[in-house]
C-alpha cells in the first residue's frame, strides 16, 4: 500500500509556497488548518487555493525513482496494491491517468478521513479482504507512519532528502523503492 506524492510520484508540491499563498505560517498542517477555519468565505477561498495547487501538481507529476519498476514487479508477483493519499479525488485521478499508474484501489481524502486517521487503511484492508496487520504502508512523511500505526499496519519510510528524521517511527526504512522487494515474502 502506498502514499502517492513523494512516494510513487513527484508532484513538485511546494508546501512552503502553499502556506504563503494561504497566508499561513510555514509548516502549517494544511487540511487540519482548513477544517479549523470558522469563516465560510475564508474556508471556500482556502479550499480553492488548495485545489488549484493539487491539480497543478497532478498535471506536472512524474515518477519517483524506482516506483514504476516496483509496481511492475509487484504486479508480476501478484501482490495487492493500493494508494492512500491526502489528495482530493480529482487530482489523484488526473495523476494516475497521466502516469498510467497500475493501481485500481485508490482511497483519497474524499473517501475517508485524511491521514493520519486510520480509516483509509481499514477501507483498503476490507476491500482486499486482508487483516490490516498484513498491510505494509509505504510513505515519505510522518503522517504516513502515524496512519499505519493508528490502523495496526506495518509502515515503511521511503527515506530521502530531510525526511530521515521520521525513521525512528517506521517499522522499515528504504532508501530505494526497489529495496521493498527484499522485504516481501516470495510468491
Amino acid at each position: 500500500m502506498f502514499d502517492l506524492d513523494g512516494t510513487l510520484v513527484d508532484s513538485r508540491l511546494d508546501f512552503v509556497l502553499l502556506c504563503q499563498r494561504l497566508g499561513w505560517p510555514k509548516g502549517t498542517p494544511i487540511l487540519e488548518q482548513l477544517h479549523s477555519l470558522e469563516c465560510p468565505q475564508q474556508q471556500q477561498q482556502a479550499q480553492r487555493i488548495i485545489e488549484d495547487f493539487e491539480l497543478a501538481g497532478a498535471k506536472q507529476a512524474g515518477w519517483m525513482p524506482g516506483a514504476q519498476q516496483l509496481l511492475e514487479q509487484l504486479a508480476q508477483r501478484q501482490f495487492p496494491r493500493a494508494i492512500l493519499t491526502r489528495n482530493m479525488r480529482s487530482a489523484t485521478t488526473l495523476c494516475c491517468q497521466q502516469l498510467q499508474i497500475p493501481i485500481e484501489l485508490v482511497v483519497t481524502r474524499d473517501d475517508a478521513p485524511a491521514k493520519p486517521q486510520p480509516d483509509g487503511l481499514w477501507q483498503i484492508a476490507d476491500a482486499l479482504q486482508l487483516p490490516v496487520s498484513e498491510l505494509l504502508y509505504v510513505g515519505d512523511y510522518l503522517f504516513d507512519l502515524q496512519t499505519a500505526a493508528n490502523a495496526g499496519a506495518r509502515s515503511c519510510l521511503f527515506r530521502y532528502g530531510d525526511n530521515g528524521r521520521f525513521a525512528g517511527q517506521a517499522d522499515y526504512v528504504v532508501d530505494d523503492l526497489l529495496q521493498l522487494l527484499e522485504l516481501l515474502p516470495a510468491r
